[in-house]
């Protein structure tokens, strides 16, 4: 199933995606957000609901983020050994986390905005995971038990304040620098998120591919790893990470810039598609 989140007149609303169209969970189901359907298990029962709906075309529907008000987004860095090796690292022991703000996201079709603060302004195409269950000190081999699914991220960097500091903090962070979306696709289409690929392109030009089954920590793993630490729970969002090909390791760098059109497409998933506009 694919669950999308959208608004309408200004007012949040999500449904289920159906080929090229989109039939809302009725307003007044029990689930006011996907979020919270994800909380209940109700994904099912409202899916249910929302096939009894009127088809909206996908086509001109304003795209929130997946999860508009996660509880936690937490990111994991220099995941892929292309990107380690680029970034001049070494294989770290542990994941690299870093955590990323709400309103540091926007969805799909709507402008990424460039930091006026930023003269590095980076992509990162990534495999976002959903949780879809709570989740507290489990193993690798359970770990996808407590997924919802999956959805497309772009983790827009301003590299130079990324370098700030020894945390990634400040620049992963400035408002509508990343995007995520266009959809939730769950596990039962996605059994094995090993066997997709990703891939990233600015302007049409190819930018980022890889298998997600060259992550060196792989989701079961990043899952286990944040449950050790955090109480994940419905709704919250793990970024996996980007492979090798970001414009900070390009000669000359390769930074986003007004009027360029940026994609990230994964296997099974779709494309997620923003503009980038100046602040």
């Amino acid at each position: 199933m694919k669950f999308a989140s959208i608004q309408i007149d200004g007012r949040p609303r999500w449904g289920l995606v159906h080929g090229e169209a989109l039939r809302l969970v009725p307003a007044g189901a029990p689930w006011p957000d996907l979020r919270a359907a994800l909380a209940a298990a109700a994904l099912g029962e409202a899916a249910e609901l929302a096939r009894r709906e009127p088809a909206l075309p996908l086509a001109g529907l304003d795209f929130a983020p997946v999860i508009p008000a996660p509880g936690k987004i937490l990111c994991v860095g220099i995941n892929y050994l292309p990107h380690i090796r680029e970034m001049g690292r070494g294989v770290p022991d542990f994941p690299v986390l870093f955590v990323r703000f709400p309103d540091s996201f926007t969805g799909h079709g709507h402008d990424l905005v460039r930091p006026a603060a930023s003269t590095e302004y980076d992509y990162e195409g990534e495999l976002a995971i959903v949780m879809g269950r709570s989740a507290r000190h489990v193993t690798a081999a359970r770990a996808l038990d407590h997924v919802a699914g999956y959805t497309c991220l772009m983790d827009g960097s301003a590299r130079d304040w990324q370098r700030h500091t020894s945390q990634f903090t400040a620049g992963k962070n400035f408002p509508r620098s990343g995007s995520m979306g266009p959809w939730l696709v769950t596990t039962d289409e996605i059994p094995d998120p090993a066997a997709l690929t990703l891939a990233t392109r600015l302007n049409g030009e190819l930018m980022q591919q890889a298998p997600v089954a060259d992550l060196c920590f792989d989701v079961p793993h990043i899952v286990e790893y944040c449950s050790r630490f955090s109480q994940l729970e419905p709704g919250d969002i793990i970024s996996t990470g980007t492979p090798g090909g970001v414009g900070f390791a390009r000669t000359p760098p390769r930074w986003l810039t007004p009027g360029d059109t940026i994609e990230v497409e994964i296997s099974g998933i779709g494309i997620l598609r923003n503009g980038v506009v100046a602040e």
